[in-house]
């Protein structure tokens, strides 16, 4: 699924292992074409925690890095991303109260015709966009049509180590 006004081009579709959801793109992603990529970060999480291959060294090439998200993420690894509001900025507080209506109904939408098994909210402010409930916390939250969903803390804040739990506990759970 690609929506015309994004140069990312939206993983999504059937036998997803885990459907990340992201607030939006950062501009220097947007640019690239690969989320996450500005600060490479969860590209180098979800290595640390073996859910890829692909090594550090791979992971910081912008163009192995495009390949990898454009050919391997679904196809190899079964892994899904829908952003929330798929304008860049460079902070959440640059986003309009109400630009992730779309993206909300977009990501209900998915859930219910894909059925991921674990839907990855990557930060709570997706997962509060998402639910409408300003109290988030981490970790499980209640399933949603049969998907299992999971707040996870943001790639870019904190010590890695939390963030390598937060993934491997999904990764214990498929």
């Amino acid at each position: 699924m690609k929506n015309e006004k994004s140069m990312i081009q939206y993983q999504i579709g059937y036998h997803l292992k885990i459907l990340f959801i992201g607030i939006n793109p950062h501009p220097g992603s947007y640019r690239r074409g690969v989320p996450f990529s500005n600060n490479k970060m969860f590209w180098y999480l979800l290595h640390d925690a073996g859910l890829l291959q692909e090594s550090r060294e791979i992971l910081r090439d912008d163009a192995h890095l495009k390949k990898l998200y454009l050919h391997d993420f679904k196809k190899k690894y079964h892994f899904g991303l829908l952003n929330m509001v798929d304008r860049p900025s460079r902070t959440i507080t640059e986003l309009k109260k109400g630009e992730e209506l779309f993206g909300k109904q977009r990501l209900l939408a998915a859930i219910k015709r894909y059925k991921p098994k674990v839907v990855c909210f990557v930060g709570k402010k997706p997962y509060a966009l998402f639910s409408g409930s300003p109290k988030v916390s981490y970790g499980w939250q209640p399933s949603l049509f049969s998907s299992q969903l999971f707040v996870m803390h943001a790639p870019h804040h904190g010590p890695a180590r939390e963030r390598i739990d937060d993934l491997e506990k999904i990764k214990k759970a498929l």
